[in-house]
């Protein structure tokens, strides 16, 4: 069996000075692999990063996404594999990304596997890492049809066919993007709950830029991505969805204008599923409406 060859990608604007030299050890002392690692810093000089670790610096804060299309495209060794990990995560075992290329090598068309991710305090897995519909049980594994962005490898030949990540949507929702461009080309994903990775369980942000993005995201990846037909109850769904999980009028009111910013353009080239792609996410369990 030949070594798996990694690419890693970590993103960092400094802030984290605890989290980060922790996640960046956990990756460097994975075993059984070839590993490159390249840290961006988006918007800043990366500090606490070896000296033998190369790092890009960009000028401004270009969004995760971006970012991490940047860290791609700066690895040198033209890895078979990408790791994505998010800057307070930890690998807990020291040969966690070998058994993920050993789990994604089972299949040649899966493109993408998501381990499990958990508090490293609680082992609780909160529900939006668990990447299905029907999350109440994290340790269920299986194909999947989007992933958790921050803690995923996927191959680098499928990630490069199919453009990255789309850098524009700075934030949210990139991963689903992602993944459904993935399954366009007869790719799929996998879900590997045995396998763990630490991130501390803490509720992301709610704040005025979470709800215009999140919503303006939403309308953009409709309009990038699903057939005509399907565009309207995917948005309605989601509208209503937001109409009973929000009970701020204020965070309501940022909510529709992201909404309707997603509707003035910027969403990037359309690119429509096929109508055998949404087949296919529909026997795997999400059909692209909800």
């Amino acid at each position: 069996m030949t070594t798996p060859r990694y690419g890693a990608v970590l993103l960092t604007m400094n802030d984290r000075p605890e989290d980060f030299p922790l996640a960046l050890k956990s990756l460097l002392t994975q075993t059984g692999i070839d590993l490159e690692v390249v840290v961006v810093g988006n918007g800043v000089v990366p500090e606490q990063v070896p000296d033998d670790i190369k790092t890009v610096t960009l000028p401004e804060n270009v969004g995760i996404p971006e970012g991490r299309n940047v860290g791609a495209r700066a690895l040198e060794s033209a890895p078979d594999l990408l790791f994505f990990l998010d800057n307070d995560a930890v690998l807990p075992e020291r040969d966690t990304l070998a058994r993920l290329a050993d789990e994604l090598a089972h299949d040649p068309h899966r493109a993408y596997i998501q381990p499990r991710i958990a508090d490293p305090h609680t082992g609780v897995t909160v529900r939006r890492w668990v990447p299905r519909l029907r999350a109440s049980d994290p340790t269920r594994p299986g194909t999947v049809t989007v992933m958790a962005e921050g803690v995923v490898v996927i191959r680098r030949d499928a990630f490069e066919q199919v453009g990255g990540w789309p850098g524009h949507f700075f934030l949210y929702h990139e991963g689903i993007d992602l993944s459904w461009r993935l399954w366009d080309h007869g790719y799929t994903g996998y879900y590997a709950p045995h396998l763990i990775i630490h991130h501390p369980a803490s509720d992301p942000a709610r704040h005025d830029r979470y709800y215009r993005l999140v919503a303006r995201n939403r309308v953009w990846l409709a309009i990038r991505l699903l057939p005509w037909p399907l565009i309207p109850p995917y948005l309605a769904t989601w509208v209503l969805l937001t109409l009973v999980r929000i009970h701020s009028p204020s965070a309501l009111r940022t909510w529709f204008n992201g909404f309707r910013e997603g509707f003035a353009g910027g969403a990037g080239k359309r690119t429509p599923l096929s109508w055998r792609t949404v087949a296919r996410l529909t026997r795997a369990g999400r059909p692209p409406v909800i």
